[in-house]
């Protein structure tokens, strides 16, 4: 008989996070050793547990499962990762790869897919949402710099220029040069605009 898997599941409502443990529990040979509701909390948990796979939702409190995907790859490369989506954004897909993530799938796919995910990336295989990857392929890379993303993410709440230059410790003309590059680069008005555009593509 081959050994249990061992699974952290990373998730921050509740009710989705109980279903799929209890959804994975019916699998034979797979155990939900921890679960966690923060991204910042995953790599203690993925190193106290001894996890072999985690399952990472994307939007978290604390930090992203893209960027817990990235620490636990970079802390533990022998952890793999699934992360999973609500939203089918193709920027996510590509971040999430780029993060380390074996598997990348949309919540929604049935359950026996979901373990078969995790057995998978055990085997060393990539697993990959096919519609996702069709339109990742057709979206292009993301056209912004880090920079211009962690301005714009800045400028999300509305800030002045003043008050994202102080945040982010750059000159006010600075952010402007940023802020004014990257809506000519997603070819929108303003910078209300250019959030939305990155936010929706999953560039942000």
């Amino acid at each position: 008989m081959s050994p249990t898997i061992k699974v952290l599941l990373a998730e921050d409502q509740s009710m989705v996070r109980e279903a799929l443990a209890a959804l994975l529990g019916l699998e034979d040979d797979i155990e939900v050793v921890a679960q966690v509701a923060r991204g910042d909390e995953v790599l203690t948990a993925a190193r106290e547990h001894a996890v072999d796979v985690a399952l990472l939702d994307i939007e978290m409190p604390g930090c992203t499962g893209i960027e817990a995907a990235a620490q636990v790859h970079k802390a533990l490369p022998a952890v793999k990762l699934v992360v999973l989506t609500t939203f089918g954004r193709p920027g996510y897909l590509r971040s999430a790869m780029e993060a380390g993530a074996d598997a990348f799938l949309v919540k929604d796919a049935p359950a026996a897919q979901l373990a078969q995910a995790v057995r998978k990336v055990l085997a060393g295989e990539r697993v990959i949402d096919p519609t996702l990857a069709a339109a990742a392929l057709a979206e292009g890379a993301n056209p912004l710099t880090d920079r211009e993303r962690e301005v714009l993410r800045a400028a999300a709440d509305g800030s002045t220029n003043a008050e994202l230059a102080a945040a982010l410790h750059l000159s006010q003309g600075t952010v402007r040069n940023y802020l004014s590059t990257a809506i000519q680069k997603l070819a929108v008005r303003n910078r209300a605009e250019a959030v939305r555009i990155a936010r929706e593509k999953g560039w942000l």
